[in-house]
């Protein structure tokens, strides 16, 4: 038999607009919480939740944003990114999701691809000042005309001119927009790392990404008696659909516990809040495990979850359905290209299915497993590229007709460039990736973009990243260099500096091997198999990889 399969279609597609949704939850619950985030000191019912999108809404209109004019985002976890996820949806504008972790260089590609028209951004956030950067490279994006700045004490009060300027717009004008709306628009772009130094803007629709939180929210039995805590960050696909349109689409609570993932506050608000359910990586999942508090904490409340973005542990997945009571958790995947999720793991599947797959198809989606090198269908068992077709698939990358061409085939399958197998079940299990991406805690990591940037260090001749296994993180960052002729070896702590302040965090390389040449193949290409097995050995990592991979 093939490894191939077709979601259910007995329920049908949502065929409505994100801003429809919004409305229809707040009058079917106004009264009902929708938004909860204790840093903020935020508690807001659905009918407070919507009309703060409308000023937001109202706000835009005023300052000329059309129908599909892109607006970034660049902000942590805070209740202004919320209110401008539903706005934007409102009005037809396209939202730009911005790494928070993005550094000047990277910043400066996405609002110069994507032609953003208006950023709305934190002041700063952690050791990046996001104010700086922002008139860094205001000069080399021609079609930004605007910044606003959320308010801070001592500092001009953009957010609340914004809100102030849409006091002259009646709500007719932005119904009126919406009413124009379809479903099939583009809505958001979000800037997936690149094979080839330059980040893709995986750009999706309303029907997208309604109908994903939809049928992942229907999988874990959702419905509005359910309090979701979100740690992850709403740049991320997983925050942003996973967790609060998921919520809004059922009218459950978005329980945010801090403006980024802290297990200690992540903790005191399911506690305190009594949440329902969880989404997040398995990285943080094991940070608030082996929190202090954990043991002291009261997470009964706990039932449902979702887990993504890399593989989960066995011993993590028990001590999620005991220790943390969540009997229903589910596993996830997917990529930010298919909304994200493609499959997923049912609430009652036994454990072993849920830390030895990825689940199976989701509703009106189909799946196959090709062969790489043929494009034949595999069959039971055997390894090949998991590759999707359906509603879930992204519109392509914006403004960039090739990668969206490379990426989806003429025929609408969507290549992941993961290696998986599917069983007789139709359980799919992922095994490995074609692609030599780094999955770091849950951040996707491609070595050919950290290579591409340390190509510029003048010492440094030649460069390959890999990835090797990491306890904490599922894997890290490795930098393997040969130095240019006279230049002095590079250290690792040399090299960081370097990274500081030019790439995100995440990706700069934990550990430095320099190198007097690489294992190459007899045609000349560098053997990266052999390279990370090198270094892992050196390393001592061996007993790491061996957990993983058991």
């Amino acid at each position: 038999m093939l490894a191939q399969a077709q979601g259910s279609t007995d329920i049908p597609l949502l065929e409505e607009t994100i801003g429809q949704r919004l409305e229809a939850t707040a009058r079917r619950l106004p009264d009902h919480e929708a938004l909860v985030m204790p840093h903020q000191d935020v508690r807001w019912s659905y009918a407070r939740l919507d009309a703060e999108v409308n000023r937001v809404a109202r706000g835009l209109l005023a300052r000329g944003i059309q129908a599909g004019d892109r607006i970034g985002v660049w902000a942590p976890n805070l209740a202004e990114w919320v209110l401008m996820q539903f706005a934007t949806a409102k009005i037809g504008a396209i939202q730009v999701n911005i790494n928070p972790a993005y550094r000047r260089d990277e910043l400066a590609y996405a609002l110069r691809q994507s032609g953003c028209r208006l950023v709305v951004a934190a002041r700063s956030f952690k050791t990046s000042d996001y104010a700086r950067m922002l008139g860094e490279v205001r000069g080399e994006c021609p079609e930004l005309s605007a910044l606003i700045l959320l308010d801070a004490p001592g500092q001009p009060a953009d957010w609340a001119a914004l809100l102030a300027d849409g006091e002259r717009v009646p709500q007719a004008e932005v119904a009126a927009r919406m009413a124009r709306l379809k479903p099939g628009d583009p809505i958001n772009i979000q800037y997936t790392s690149g094979t080839t130094g330059a980040p893709k803007g995986a750009t999706l629709s309303h029907r997208n990404i309604l109908n994903n939180a939809y049928f992942t929210g229907l999988a874990m039995r959702f419905s509005e008696r359910d309090r979701m805590c979100i740690p992850v960050p709403f740049y991320h696909c997983a925050g942003m659909v996973v967790g609060n349109l998921l919520c809004t689409v059922f009218g459950a609570t978005m329980v945010v516990p801090a403006a980024s993932f802290d297990p200690e506050s992540t903790l005191q608000a399911i506690e305190r809040e009594r949440c329902t359910a969880s989404m997040c990586v398995p990285t943080m999942h094991i940070a608030v495990l082996a929190h202090p508090r954990f043991a002291t904490t009261d997470v009964s409340s706990l039932r449902t979850g979702a887990i993504g973005g890399s593989p989960c542990p066995v011993e993590v997945m028990n001590r999620l359905v005991g220790d943390c009571h969540m009997p229903e958790v589910t596993i996830v995947y997917g990529m930010t290209e298919t909304s994200p999720v493609s499959t997923q793991t049912a609430v009652d599947d036994p454990v072993d299915k849920r830390v030895g797959s990825v689940g199976r198809v989701h509703p009106h989606v189909e799946i196959r497993i090709v062969d790489p090198d043929n494009g034949r269908v595999c069959g039971y068992g055997e390894a090949g590229e998991f590759q999707t077709r359906g509603y879930s698939v992204m519109l392509g990358y914006w403004n960039d007709p090739r990668r969206s061409a490379d990426a989806i085939t003429p025929e609408g399958w969507m290549r992941t460039g993961d290696l998986a197998t599917m069983d007789e079940q139709g359980y799919v299990n992922i095994v490995g990736r074609i692609k030599d991406m780094i999955i770091r805690g849950g951040e996707n990591i491609y070595p050919r973009e950290i290579e591409e940037f340390l190509y510029t260090h003048p010492d440094i001749r030649d460069v390959q990243v890999i990835g090797v296994p990491d306890e904490k993180f599922g894997e890290e960052v490795m930098a393997t260099v040969i130095m240019k002729d006279g230049a002095a070896p590079l250290t690792a702590e040399a090299l960081r500096a370097f990274c500081r302040e030019r790439i995100a965090h995440y990706k700069i390389p934990r550990y430095l091997e320099v190198m007097q040449e690489f294992p190459m193949t007899v045609s000349g290409k560098v053997r990266k198999v052999e390279l990370r097995e090198q270094m892992t050995a050196r390393l001592g990592l061996q007993a790491v990889a061996a957990r993983r991979t058991a």
